[in-house]
């Protein structure tokens, strides 16, 4: 057998198990989407039938259009949007900030620092709870959209990826600029930046979805602001409790709260793969 047939046998084979693969994965979102689109009646009736026999879209109708006084889902988008991208760029800016001085600059005791600062991760979150409530109460930020953004720009996962890309930056670019005369801020700015698009890309998109899919914190720093104020996901919360549990529309309220991300990833897949490919490789 000729070395050209054992490599097509072997793409084919790769092919069939990612398409295996690939549709296993996106099982359980054809079937949030069908079970939106279905009736109560086929719902109990046929739970796990991914093709509806009647297309339902009464619940995306009550969602976004039905009583927007009462249930401003739109409202809930923009906050969401507002919050999750603010605390996005904000976290970017700090962990880049932090990720330069421990890949770049050269310090004692530099690697055992990050390894130190990377160990808080494996405290779980639920512990910060009450601390972190403390503090939002003490600074007088309940009901406001601080106390969404700011806690969480200590997170290290980010920091990770990025430090990790900036060491695969060669040292011989770095140094030439510093005999060029540019300083930390300088080589920070136009050399170590516009090379890592896609490492902040991928960092950003983490960090986003986060954010975004906070359901807890939200629900807790934001109640008794007026419900117009709510992120997506606490405020879907509340309408779901007010028509009782219906699992329709529980699906419904999933989907549209992941079309926005759905639609991010859509336009910057290419650049998330290329980032996290080149992610610690030097």
């Amino acid at each position: 057998m000729s070395l050209r047939s054992v490599n097509i046998r072997r793409k084919a084979t790769s092919s069939v198990i990612l398409y295996i693969l690939a549709f296993i994965w996106i099982i359980p979102l054809l079937w949030a989407v069908s079970t939106s689109l279905k009736s109560n009646i086929e719902i109990s009736q046929n739970p796990l039938g991914l093709i509806p026999k009647s297309f339902d879209f009464s619940r995306y109708k009550r969602l976004l259009f039905e009583n927007p006084d009462q249930y401003p889902v739109f409202s809930w988008l923009k906050n969401s949007l507002f919050v999750a991208f603010t605390h996005t760029i904000l976290y970017l800016i700090i962990a880049s900030l932090a990720a330069y001085a421990f890949s770049i600059i050269e310090f004692k005791l530099r690697d055992k620092l990050f390894w130190l600062i990377l160990s808080t991760s494996m405290i779980p979150g639920v512990i910060n709870l009450v601390p972190m409530f403390t503090m939002i109460v003490d600074f007088n930020w309940m009901g406001d959209f601080k106390s969404l953004i700011i806690p969480g720009l200590g997170g290290v996962f980010g920091l990770l990826i990025i430090r990790q890309f900036f060491l695969g930056i060669p040292k011989e670019l770095i140094e030439s600029a510093k005999v060029d005369g540019l300083g930390h801020f300088q080589i920070f700015l136009r050399i170590v930046v516009p090379l890592s698009r896609s490492a902040f890309l991928v960092a950003g998109l983490f960090v986003f979805l986060g954010n975004w899919n906070d359901y807890l914190w939200p629900l807790i720093t934001m109640s008794g602001s007026g419900i117009d104020k709510y992120t997506l996901p606490a405020g879907l919360s509340i309408m779901q409790g007010s028509y009782g549990y219906d699992y329709g529309l529980t699906m419904t309220a999933a989907i549209i709260s992941a079309i926005p991300v759905l639609i991010i990833f859509m336009f910057t897949q290419e650049k998330i793969i290329q980032g996290i490919s080149r992610t610690g490789i030097k």
